[in-house]
């Protein structure tokens, strides 16, 4: 047979229970997840167990899915269900272990590798390293399971230069975090502010040598932004791309602290910092946020009527 290029064999889900020697309802023996652990982690720890290539094994269980990523990312209830039945664990555990609950305007921070790690809670072994979900979560700057501040995925120390910013920041990661865990929402998605700051802006006065990618709307809320990303060499993303490098994150997470608790006004005043075409979008897409989150405010209190 022709060899995939994950290195199993293109087998039928009953030719590749057969072959792994296990049954098809249960395994004989099942790990403990860690406190975190991600979904595809935790397979590709029991693929090593009983000497399978992780794919096969995900397979054995749910022959439909591709890819690990797509375990992580976008498995069913019946899918969790299933898998929860064959490593004799609990369906909900299971559902904990994937990104399935994240809120379709989260997704585009969830990192297609691990970008962070807690020391403190990365577990140590003697076999593989099981890899923890929040290790992919770009809207978090501490770890969910103690607390401590994350480092960079090669566990090097980084000081954020906006340490100053530290507790606006933890506010809004809890912002993002509530809306991307639990579907909590405020006057307008933490998410959409985050895509909003980082629209273009233009400085006043224009400075020496201006490059319009290097100032964003976060600027005029975090003086600071301008002349670390100047100092630093570095640019911000797009809207389009909200995931920022974990140093740079705690200014655009109090960022959104600051707007979601000033309100629709702040935008306002923020669009003045815009021109053209940019101030054009930054408007429209205010006005569409706003009479969504409004729409949506007025269906619940007649619901509950």
């Amino acid at each position: 047979m022709k060899p995939l290029r994950n290195g199993s064999r293109n087998l039928t889900p009953k030719q590749r229970s057969h072959e792994m020697g296990l049954s098809a309802r249960q395994l004989p023996v099942s790990l403990a997840p860690y406190p975190d652990e991600l979904l595809s982690s935790w397979i590709i720890r029991h693929a090593a167990f009983y000497a399978v290539p992780p794919l096969a094994m995900l397979q054995h269980c749910l022959p439909e899915i591709q890819s690990l990523r797509t375990a992580d990312l976008d498995i069913t209830e019946s899918q969790v269900a299933r898998i929860a039945r064959m490593f004799s664990a609990d369906p909900a555990t299971v559902l904990r272990m994937t990104f399935s609950n994240i809120t379709q305007s989260s997704r585009r921070l969830i990192a297609s590798e691990p970008r962070q790690l807690c020391c403190s809670c990365s577990p140590i072994t003697n076999e593989l390293h099981p890899v923890l979900r929040s290790r992919f979560l770009g809207w978090r700057i501490t770890c969910p399971l103690c607390g401590n501040l994350l480092q960079n995925a090669d566990g090097g120390p980084q000081r954020s230069p906006f340490s100053r910013y530290h507790n606006s920041a933890l506010i809004g990661e809890q912002l993002l975090d509530d809306e991307a865990e639990r579907g909590m929402q405020n006057w307008m998605p933490p998410s959409e502010i985050a895509r909003l700051l980082l629209m273009r802006r233009v400085p006043r006065p224009l400075p020496d040598r201006y490059e319009p990618s290097n100032y964003r709307v976060l600027g005029v809320i975090i003086p600071d932004l301008d002349d670390v990303l100047r100092v630093q060499n570095s640019k911000l993303p797009s809207r389009a791309s909200t995931f920022l490098p974990l140093h740079l994150r705690p200014a655009l997470l109090a960022g959104v602290a600051i707007v979601q608790c000033s309100g629709p006004e702040m935008l306002h005043m923020l669009r003045s910092h815009m021109m053209g075409e940019n101030k054009a979008r930054f408007g429209s897409a205010i006005d569409e946020i706003v009479d969504c989150a409004r729409q949506s405010r007025t269906s619940s209190q007649l619901h509950l009527i």
